[in-house]
């Protein structure tokens, strides 16, 4: 039996959520020669190469097997976006299931019978990955979502909008769960009355700075196994910097 040792060096895989025009398209749209997958009408303002948009997830499945099979030199696949991605998912269990609402199932039933598309995704992605070479982007919107932290009183925090089955599949999966904001600072003004009210400023210009945030706290889930601490500018130039 051969023993292996030593780093394995293959493209990211990464998913990048926030609000909606924080810059997320932008950033992917940075990464070397990437090709977008998009299952959502929202690139028209991005100079960007594109499949065409998948309104059904076969035709999710039929763009993604086209980048897995035919010759290009793209570099980069990005998908634009999960939260999207999974209305079609969720479309096609109710199909198959003749019903009109995944809801309809019961017993969670239908989110469990979703992660079966979940998974034919993450291999098709995982196969350009492995033997095309190329780096995965996936772009979701951000929601959020009470935590019940064991540890303290539950809380609120920024997360995936998918739901929380396919979120723990895609989070496993993937290399880095980064989450796009802006900075900003809290000021408490006097209103009078013995009241006060606190007030977000923006720190930067353009609304605020916008940043990377790459590590699990108390505002958003994220992770990365590249060692990223504390915040880095929201730029695929800044990310690249952190995975040598």
């Amino acid at each position: 039996m051969e023993v292996l040792r030593g780093k394995v060096r293959l493209p990211p895989r990464v998913v990048l959520y926030g609000v909606e025009g924080i810059g997320k398209s932008t950033f992917a749209n940075n990464a070397p020669k990437p090709i977008f997958l998009p299952t959502e009408d929202g690139l028209g303002e991005i100079d960007c190469e594109r499949l065409p948009l998948a309104t059904s997830y076969q035709q999710f499945v039929d763009n993604l097997g086209w980048l897995c099979q035919d010759k290009h030199e793209y570099q980069t696949a990005v998908v634009d976006t999960l939260d999207w991605l999974e209305k079609l998912i969720w479309a096609d269990v109710c199909r198959a299931n003749n019903k009109k609402s995944i809801e309809e199932i019961g017993y969670a039933k239908g989110y469990h019978f979703a992660l079966d598309q979940w998974k034919e995704v993450i291999a098709g992605l995982d196969y350009l990955r492995r033997e095309r070479g190329m780096a995965v982007i996936l772009l979701a919107h951000a929601k959020i979502e009470k935590f019940n932290d064991p540890e303290s009183q539950a809380y609120d925090r920024y997360t995936l909008a998918i739901h929380k089955f396919a979120d723990a599949y895609v989070r496993e999966w993937c290399d880095a769960v980064l989450f796009a904001s802006r900075k900003k600072r809290i000021e408490v003004q006097d209103v009078g009355f013995n009241k006060t009210r606190a007030i977000a400023k923006p720190v930067g210009g353009d609304g605020g700075e916008r940043v990377i945030r790459a590590n699990e706290s108390p505002v958003c889930s994220a992770k990365n196994r590249f060692g990223i601490t504390g915040e880095i500018p929201l730029s695929w130039e800044a990310f690249a910097q952190n995975l040598s």
